[in-house]
């Protein structure tokens, strides 16, 4: 029986079988990513560069941003090349990082939209207490618990998921390296453990979910109970974009992973994990910068400065 040590590379699944439709996948493609890079890049750059947006709603989006890019940048520049270089092979080395990255980024996302949960609770619900309870050191550690329990989480997942033996083929129903679908490879009763740690997960990301929840009741109750309109107005500016983006990011990894297998299909699994490993990322910074003034005044005074430097 082959083991895991015979699996030198793993086949992804193509997005088209024509050449032509491959090169509009590589397009497509590289116009997602070069947004994505864009739009992060210039929050990384706005918050970094003005010192009135050192604040922790800003801190955070800040660390919101760097895993973005991190997350679509650990699958989409190898479709980019299976495209444009007309091929399926990733190595298992490949693997296993592209598993332990994506893994990483999307629980350190998760994390850190329910810190920036709380952030928004302690901001419009105990606004006296705001220095206190998010001060730099409260903020750094938050931040740091969240890349943290990514770290762990994806360390645990990727462990237990590369120690099984593999004997059913090395095609991957994906078009990049995910573990349910590594799972489907395993011809042992040991892949039993990995689910279990995905049990476990799925409850930490339900406990995590019932605290947003919680959160926002309390913030649209204290919201509500706001004499001022304009006061209601603001609250509201500072809260939906996180609600937004907490909504894009439950919403298309809850479809990925919810949805009955009746519905299942390889080509529906590959669109869907489209929607979930490569749109918040892409949309998140969109999303931010709409309602949000002083970002968007930071980011016309940075091009400005650099319009006027250039002149």
């Amino acid at each position: 029986m082959p083991n895991v040590s015979s699996v030198s590379e793993f086949l992804l699944l193509a997005f088209a079988d024509t050449r032509e439709l491959q090169l509009l996948h590589f397009a497509l493609f590289l116009g997602i990513y070069l947004a994505a890079l864009l739009g992060n890049g210039l929050i990384l750059s706005a918050v970094a560069c003005h010192h009135h947006l050192h604040t922790p709603m800003y801190f955070f989006l800040l660390n919101l941003a760097l895993l973005d890019l991190g997350c679509i940048s650990t699958t989409l520049p190898k479709a980019m090349a299976n495209a444009l270089w007309d091929t399926r092979a990733i190595s298992y080395q490949g693997c296993a990082a592209q598993v332990f990255l994506f893994v990483f980024f999307i629980t350190a996302e998760y994390s850190l939209l329910t810190v920036m949960a709380y952030d928004r609770y302690v901001a419009i619900c105990k606004p006296l207490h705001y220095g206190s309870l998010l001060g730099s050191r409260a903020c750094a550690q938050m931040a740091a618990a969240a890349w943290g329990s990514g770290f762990l989480n994806a360390a645990l997942h990727t462990a237990t998921t590369f120690s099984l033996p593999l004997c059913q083929g090395n095609a991957v129903d994906q078009f990049f390296c995910e573990i349910p679908h590594i799972l489907k490879l395993s011809c042992s009763d040991a892949y039993l453990r990995e689910v279990g740690f995905i049990a476990f997960s799925f409850c930490l990301v339900v406990g995590c979910f019932v605290f947003i929840v919680v959160s926002y009741v309390q913030i649209f109750r204290a919201v509500m109970r706001m004499p001022s309109e304009q006061g209601r107005h603001k609250a509201f500016s500072m809260c939906l974009p996180h609600l937004a983006v907490v909504s894009l990011f439950i919403s298309t990894i809850m479809f990925a992973y919810l949805k009955p297998p009746s519905i299942s299909s390889p080509y529906l699994d590959l669109a869907v994990s489209f929607l979930y490993s490569m749109l918040p990322p892409a949309v998140n910074p969109l999303i931010y910068s709409m309602r949000n003034q002083e970002l968007k005044d930071a980011l016309r005074n940075s091009f400005e400065y650099i319009f006027l430097k250039k002149l």
